[in-house]
């Protein structure tokens, strides 16, 4: 986690951008604060004009009075506009520093989604930049004026008595202790609630997003008592944060009182020796309670800050993850034939684990790879690779004979069209999801890529249609149907290569049969790399590639692989045992 100074640094860099609407902040607050310690010098003159019982001076009064009104007039209209000027500010920060996060959370490699909880990431986003907006919100409306407001009233008391003015000097480093002891103490506690709180979205996301399975391995009481423990750190947490930073408030306004009481005892002995008149002691008692009060205001700043800095210093931990390595685009497809060699290629998620060890592979032009193996193999992982979602540590991929690291990412996976054992549907119509990878595609396109998928009669039955709006990932739709209109978004575009990956899993047999059917003329022509479990389905392939331990142990058609009574075929007779 970056220091504060850091963090500041940054918060501040971001702010410059806006440097206008924080002139304008500065000298608005400015104002306000002088006409606002402007006030009681009229204030007291009014008092001295009072003379004594029948003893007024009327029109002498009258006149301040207008004065006095006109200022408060004009300080409510300069507040409010001060105030707009610092909401624009602040937000306009804020919706920079979220939109650069979550840009940045696009460019940032799998392997940073694979190693981090959703839930944390969420938190970040949301949670912690809005903790950052109202502290920076609150920055800005009483860290600026609260300070002017110190510095003016010393002024303003400089001018009418300078040894009363020392009495309130002297007393304010009681008040600066105070509030160092407690920013050095909240901002840890702010850090842990913070960090806390991103672990408990995680859990929760996990929970809610996995309820079918937590009901179906009864793990309720085991997620209640994970929830409950995470929420009894977090209480633990946020009551120490909220402890520390409790004890601002009447820490600082013993420390008023101090300074009041000293004002009002040295201002009455003076007024007593004709040193200061009534109204002028009026005055400065008046200035001592506005001198006091920013430090009640600068003290719940600061313990705010504390916990705006800490939810900041998350957001700017995730943007400083190393992105992506950055596309070369030296070798930019028009559009691939299907050529795809694998070269003495090793790959490991871990250093201290091997996984993919000098894999070799050739695949021409138009031929059907299908990939087998026991769970761990490293199928998805060759798949991870080809579309560059991992690079490889060692070797080389080519595809057209030109090293995949140097073809932009966006160009390489246009070339492939994929359909994964995981269904993934956002929240729109059902024809804006066939559509996702095409938005331009016409109504007619679109509906022959369901009738291809089998997709068409389901959507047809629908409330309206292919304009029904599904929730997010698919919200009430089946396993199956979701598969299919999966199917239906990849069969829109038909790319020059295709990864099915357990494409047909969550779909009955009769209708498996059909898709089979679709996918035999959808890969006509096409390279192709099937994964599958149940090897009924990969019988047509050219080629089958029997992996384990992240090599590649047997490779032939189904024929040839089953008269080498190899480990492919103890698969396939596994499948078929009674």
């Amino acid at each position: 986690m970056k220091g504060n100074k850091t963090v500041l640094k940054r918060v501040l860099q971001a702010i410059g951008k806006y440097k206008i609407w924080l002139a304008g902040s500065l000298v608005l607050a400015l104002v306000t604060v002088a006409l606002t310690l402007y006030a009681p010098i009229l204030v007291g003159d009014a008092i001295d004009y009072i003379l004594g019982p029948g003893d007024v001076e009327f029109a002498a009064l009258f006149s301040l009075l207008g004065r006095i009104a006109a200022i408060i007039v004009a300080t409510a209209l300069l507040q409010w506009v001060m105030n707009l000027c610092n909401n624009h500010l602040t937000y306009r920060v804020v919706m920079d520093v979220r939109t650069s996060a979550f840009d940045h959370l696009e460019r940032l490699p799998l392997k940073y989604m694979d190693s981090h909880s959703q839930g944390d990431i969420v938190s970040r986003l949301v949670a912690d930049v809005d903790q950052f907006s109202d502290g920076l919100l609150m920055g800005f409306t009483q860290l600026f004026t609260g300070v002017m407001t110190i510095l003016g009233t010393l002024l303003f008391m400089l001018s009418i008595h300078i040894k009363i003015t020392l009495v309130v000097v002297l007393i304010t480093p009681v008040s600066l202790l105070v509030a160092s002891f407690i920013a050095k103490r909240t901002h840890r506690m702010f850090l842990l609630q913070s960090g806390t709180r991103g672990e408990l979205t995680g859990l929760m996301d996990e929970m809610t997003g996995n309820q079918k399975l937590v009901q179906a391995f009864g793990y309720e009481k085991e997620a209640i008592a994970r929830f409950d423990e995470i929420n009894e750190r977090l209480k633990k947490h946020s009551l120490k944060a909220i402890f520390f930073s409790s004890i601002t408030n009447p820490a600082t306004r013993f420390v008023n009182g101090l300074v009041y009481a000293g004002v009002g005892i040295t201002g009455a002995f003076a007024a007593i020796h004709g040193a200061l008149t009534v109204g002028q002691l009026s005055c400065f008692l008046s200035y001592a309670n506005q001198y006091t009060k920013p430090f009640n205001e600068i003290s719940g700043v600061v313990t705010e800050l504390q916990n705006a800095l800490a939810c900041a210093g998350r957001v700017f931990e995730l943007m400083d993850e190393e992105p992506l390595t950055p596309d070369s685009g030296e070798a930019f497809l028009e559009e691939a034939k299907g050529q795809v060699e694998i070269d003495h290629v090793d790959f490991s998620y871990s250093k201290d684990r091997e996984l993919i060890q000098d894999l070799n592979l050739c695949v021409k032009p138009g031929q059907r790879i299908a990939i087998v193996g026991p769970t761990g193999c490293g199928k998805s992982t060759l798949i991870n690779l080809l579309m560059r979602f991992y690079d490889v540590d060692n070797g080389v991929i080519r595809v057209e004979g030109r090293d995949i690291r140097k073809i932009p990412r966006k160009n390489l996976r246009e070339q492939y069209g994929m359909v994964l054992q995981e269904t993934w549907l956002k929240a729109a119509t059902v024809r804006e999801n066939i559509a996702y990878g095409k938005p331009d595609a016409g109504e007619e396109e679109i509906i022959q890529a369901a009738k291809a998928s089998y997709a068409h009669s389901f959507i047809r039955r629908m409330p309206k249609g292919y304009d029904t709006v599904l929730a997010e990932d698919g919200g009430s739709l089946s396993q199956g149907q979701k598969q299919l209109l999966c199917i239906a978004r990849v069969m829109l575009c038909l790319p020059p290569m295709l990864i099915l990956d357990e494409a047909t899993s969550s779909i009955d047999t009769r209708t498996e049969l059909k898709i089979q059917n679709a996918f035999a003329k959808m890969m006509e022509g096409r390279t192709s790399f099937i994964v599958a479990h149940r090897l009924s389905t990969i019988r047509e392939a050219d080629r089958i590639l029997v992996m384990r331990d992240g090599q590649i142990i047997e490779q032939g058609t189904h024929e040839s692989l089953l008269a080498q009574g190899g480990f492919y075929a103890e698969l396939y007779n596994s499948q078929w045992a009674v």
